[in-house]
């Protein structure tokens, strides 16, 4: 089995350098670009995936639609998948008085009201938990967000709270896991 993670692609927020986690906006125009892009990627690689299984929010959505189109997967939405609650720091710009240290509080609520990486990290493992026992002799796309793709990264990989915090995944880059 493989799992395969990817990132939506561009939307104006990202371009922006502002904080998008609970805000559901659409790719712009490079973004739409980024998934014809990874579809292209995909079949042109010929890579074997079964299904398709993406966040429900609008930009995660159209950049699995567009992958499932062209190679033909059938897709699914789990809103397990949605991107972290940056809680007060919504929209902010990335560099936001305080932003950076409250995602190294792992038992803290993002942004007062948002969600704590646990709790993020508990419905994303659940996910690959599911997955994995669902999809065992099946090649598995996930189509998510920042933020969870870092949390995917953390299930296959160690990662101290440095690397954590500093590990980034572009739009519409890809990602391989192996399952034994």
């Amino acid at each position: 089995m493989i799992i395969y993670s990817t990132r939506h692609g561009q939307t104006d927020y990202n371009f922006n350098e502002r904080i998008l986690g609970t805000t559901d906006i659409p790719l712009n125009e490079i973004g739409l670009r980024q998934a014809q892009e990874l579809a292209e990627r995909i079949r042109n690689d010929n890579l074997s995936i079964d299904i398709i299984i993406a966040s429900p929010m609008k930009r995660a959505l159209k950049t699995a639609e567009t992958v499932a189109q062209l190679n033909n997967i059938p897709i699914t939405a789990d809103s397990r998948l949605r991107e972290w609650d940056y809680g007060k720091y919504e929209g902010m710009f990335r560099d936001a008085d305080g932003f950076a240290e409250n995602k190294r509080q792992f038992g803290v609520k993002m942004g007062e009201c948002g969600e704590s990486l646990l709790q993020l990290s508990h419905r994303v493992y659940s996910v690959l938990d599911e997955v994995i026992e669902k999809y065992r002799d099946k090649n598995v796309l996930l189509v998510s967000h920042g933020g969870i793709c870092r949390v995917i990264e953390t299930y296959f990989n160690n990662m101290t709270t440095a690397e954590y915090s500093n590990w980034f995944m572009g739009n519409c880059e890809l990602r391989e896991y192996k399952i034994k």
